[in-house]
């Protein structure tokens, strides 16, 4: 039996690779005893040396990679060691990596024996039929053997048409399989492209749940996109296709059943369809198990009134949007060949933020043409004035097959040669300006992103006019003090932050402290107290109060009444009480979209040891008079 080894090297080990588990799905269906077709998913955080000696002890027939920028590097090095060390077995290659300019990948890893080139479930079954019909006659010459294969420098790259009209005998290898860039001898050889496949043909490719039961899945329903944006390889699909709702709502049906954790739909624009979107949130709402959340990638402004309206009833945490706004520049989005609506874009997202149910992630690239510095700093103070979850922003990838990466020259983009082939300059951008924009984004990423200094970021953004400037400006403060270079822990974080706000803005240093004690006991009971912390033991009498002995409690004294996550933007800052005030803190409790934990203000008046404590309402009126009998309050119920 023909022995096949699909190899996956992802990010992250929580990763699983779709790709590889869609190609042995569909080629099982239709392979019966042909062929033994196994996974390898390994992650680029292994040696290699450990990844190749897995690779070897598999003892594969053959070996197929799974490309992207994100492991393309790694995958090059295993190919080439075990070439060295299995000659006779072929190596092969797919994915968007090396779907494009095969014929060039080709030559420069003589090691690799063939390239599948773009959709590949039908070429990879054929393939496998190819090797399988071959399999009594493959040399497989033993230990340091020749593999045949000669440096492919001069290789001339022709159709297999072509090299059949010349010399139709010459022609050797799988010729007949569409969708194939392959070394034959010294020649690479280009067969016909394959056709767009009936999405209902793929066979559901995920089996026993506890494979994925720390892991996100990944789960397509679509394949191709609406837009053309000239950055997106998805511009150079095929057709937009879709799957049968029936065949959906079935396979949607196993997550919920066995409760996975996440499910990402890959599908590039998930709302192009009104209606089978609405479909499909309907289903998941209606058979929600309370567990499992569900990511989408979305074009705002294409979202409805009914379908805002169903999303508002989802359980908070079902699911979470991705939303990709790229620049808020009308010239830019016009020239990417991108359509949108910023203004709606703007109106649904914070529609969704307001009800606080959905996770809302927006999305800004750097580096697209007509975007310079200014504008830059323009698109990105726009779109963080909406105040997502969490704000994205990404560097142009150049990717070989897009738009922009064949008129490069044309917007004056210089990028990197390896992956990921990131932007270093452009005709309205430098390579400093660049960096100055990484400053930014590297600040966004820990203080905002983060979603570990919420309170603190609000009150910051209050003493400058942009907040692009102000990520900026903290950017450049830790890369000139050296902290740029080092991996911190929260409480450092919130003592760079404090030592920035004293020389930036002082006025607010007093502030910032109390700012960030509610930030860092609003994520998780610290084991270290921070330096500039007042003494819990002075209201140790008071805490006693209000949480008794429940370990799943904390307090902490304050002299202002922050903003909760429901205020996305001050328009001032709080001025700070005569009394002091009381944070309480429920461990036991957290919101499900943010992760932060439940928060409330109490007040104690006074009265001998203990306190009579009553809850505080956002308005700052209490919402329990105190009548000398209370003693704690528990989310807002007395416990005498």
């Amino acid at each position: 039996m023909l022995s096949v080894l699909l190899v996956a090297i992802n990010a992250k080990y929580i990763h699983s690779n779709l790709a590889v588990y869609s190609l042995r799905a569909y080629a099982d269906r239709y392979l019966t005893e042909t062929a033994d077709i196994r996974i390898g998913e390994y992650t680029i955080n292994q040696p290699l040396r450990e990844i190749l000696a897995k690779l070897y002890l598999e003892k594969p027939d053959v070996l197929c990679f799974s490309c992207y920028i994100w492991n393309i590097t790694y995958a090059q090095e295993l190919a080439e060691e075990f070439h060295k060390l299995c000659p006779q077995v072929p190596i092969w290659m797919g994915g968007p990596e090396v779907s494009y300019e095969a014929g060039a990948f080709l030559r420069q890893h003589p090691a690799v024996t063939g390239v599948m080139a773009g959709e590949g479930e039908q070429t990879f079954l054929e393939l496998c039929e190819y090797y399988a019909g071959i399999r009594n006659t493959w040399e497989t010459s033993p230990g340091r053997a020749e593999s045949g294969k000669k440096p492919p420098g001069r290789a001339e790259e022709i159709t297999v048409a072509e090299a059949a009209d010349r010399q139709p005998e010459s022609v050797s290898g799988p010729g007949k399989i569409a969708g194939l860039i392959y070394r034959d001898g010294e020649e690479i050889r280009i067969t016909r492209e394959r056709g767009a496949l009936d999405m209902d043909r793929l066979p559901f490719c995920y089996g026993d749940p506890k494979e994925f039961s720390n892991r996100i899945v990944y789960y397509e329903s679509s394949r191709g996109c609406p837009f053309r944006c000239s950055y997106c390889l998805s511009s150079v699909e095929k057709c937009l296709r879709f799957r049968s709702m029936e065949l959906v709502e079935r396979e949607l049906l196993y997550f919920l059943e066995n409760r996975t954790p996440q499910v990402k739909f890959v599908d590039r624009t998930f709302n192009c369809m009104p209606e089978r979107a609405m479909r499909i949130w309907r289903f998941i709402r209606e058979h929600d198990n309370g567990v499992t959340n569900f990511h989408f990638e979305i074009a705002a402004d294409l979202m409805t009134d009914e379908m805002s309206d169903l999303l508002e009833g989802m359980r908070p945490g079902q699911i979470q949007f991705e939303i990709g706004v790229q620049s808020a520049n009308p010239a830019t989005i016009a020239e990417i060949r991108r359509t949108m609506h910023l203004e709606r874009v703007k109106e649904i997202a914070g529609r969704l933020l307001d009800v606080g149910r959905i996770h809302i992630h927006l999305d800004l690239i750097a580096g697209l043409p007509f975007e310079g510095p200014e504008s830059f700093a323009a698109s990105f103070d726009e779109i963080y004035a909406v105040k997502p979850d969490q704000l994205q922003l990404g560097f142009l990838k150049v990717l070989k097959g897009s738009y922009l990466y064949e008129h490069r020259e044309e917007y004056g983009i210089l990028c990197q040669s390896s992956p990921p082939y990131e932007v270093m300059e452009t005709a309205w951008l430098t390579y400093g300006e660049l960096l100055r924009i990484r400053q930014a984004e590297e600040m966004l990423e820990i203080y905002y992103n983060s979603g570990q200094y919420v309170v603190s970021m609000k009150l910051l953004e209050t003493q400058y006019q942009s907040p692009f400037v102000m990520y900026q400006k903290l950017g450049a403060f830790c890369d000139i003090n050296g902290y740029s270079d080092m991996s911190h822990s929260r409480i450092r974080r919130a003592e760079i932050l404090l030592e920035f706000v004293r020389r930036e803005t002082p006025g607010v240093f007093d502030l910032l402290k109390e700012g960030l004690i509610i930030d860092l006991y609003g994520r998780e009971n610290c084991r270290s107290r921070p330096d500039w912390a007042d003494d819990p033991a002075e209201w140790k009498d008071i805490s006693r109060s209000i949480c008794g002995r429940d370990r799943q409690q904390h307090v902490e004294r304050v002299h202002y009444r922050f903003p909760d996550r429901k205020t996305r933007t001050l328009r001032a800052l709080p001025a700070r009480q005569e009394e002091p005030l009381y944070v309480r803190f429920d461990y036991s409790s957290r919101d499900p979209v943010s992760g932060q934990v439940f928060w409330e203000y109490c007040t104690g008046e006074q009265t001998g040891v203990l306190g009579v404590l009553h809850r505080v309402s956002d308005s700052g009126l209490p919402e329990y008079a105190a009548d000398g009998k209370e003693k704690t309050i528990r989310r807002g119920k007395t416990q005498r």
